[in-house]
């Protein structure tokens, strides 16, 4: 667990050296929000994809790929999340997270969902998933073979973050 905690330390610090924080002032006089604009999608997505894939690797586990449909069924519930104004893993139409990767016409397993309702980055997010052994679990699962990633972010800054683990294997299983 210690060799995991320094090797995320270590990534968080690399990341983070790689050029200016997101954080902007938007005039308010309150302290620089984390601002995500629509160009800094596919930069976020793979960021987080990025530490996730170096989480797995500390952990001896193979590596994850995107899916174009859990990313989409992540999209669909982070603005789900947000209309409801509650972080939580049902849709406001009663969905669970296995409905949604199936109306995406997801053919895979669903392995796990991970939620938040934050002003906080993507990788302050994953590291208090990391923190958490139920939200650990979907990162770190053996059975995890794919991924979905995306938030909403609402005028006042705050972002509701949703990340789907899913399987493409025979066998695999929910967390």
């Amino acid at each position: 667990m210690v060799r995991l905690l320094s090797i995320f330390i270590a990534l968080g610090l690399t990341l983070a050296a790689c050029g200016p924080g997101p954080a902007i002032n938007d005039g308010s006089g309150a302290p620089g929000l984390y601002r995500i604009k629509k160009s800094d999608t596919n930069k976020i997505q793979f960021r987080m994809l990025d530490s996730v894939n170096a989480l797995r690797s500390a952990s001896g586990q193979a590596p994850l790929e995107f899916d174009a449909r859990l990313n989409a069924a992540a999209a669909t519930h982070s603005r789900d999340m947000s209309i409801q104004n509650r972080p939580w893993h049902f849709g406001s139409d009663g969905s669970s997270p296995i409905d949604r990767i199936q109306r995406v016409g997801y053919a895979g397993t669903l392995v796990g969902e991970n939620i938040s309702e934050t002003y906080e980055t993507e990788i302050e997010t994953l590291a208090a998933w990391m923190e958490q052994p139920d939200t650990r679990r979907v990162i770190l699962s053996p059975d995890a073979t794919q991924m979905g990633f995306a938030w909403h972010q609402e005028t006042n800054g705050k972002i509701w973050w949703t990340l789907v683990t899913g399987s493409n294997q025979t066998g695999a299983g929910a967390v």
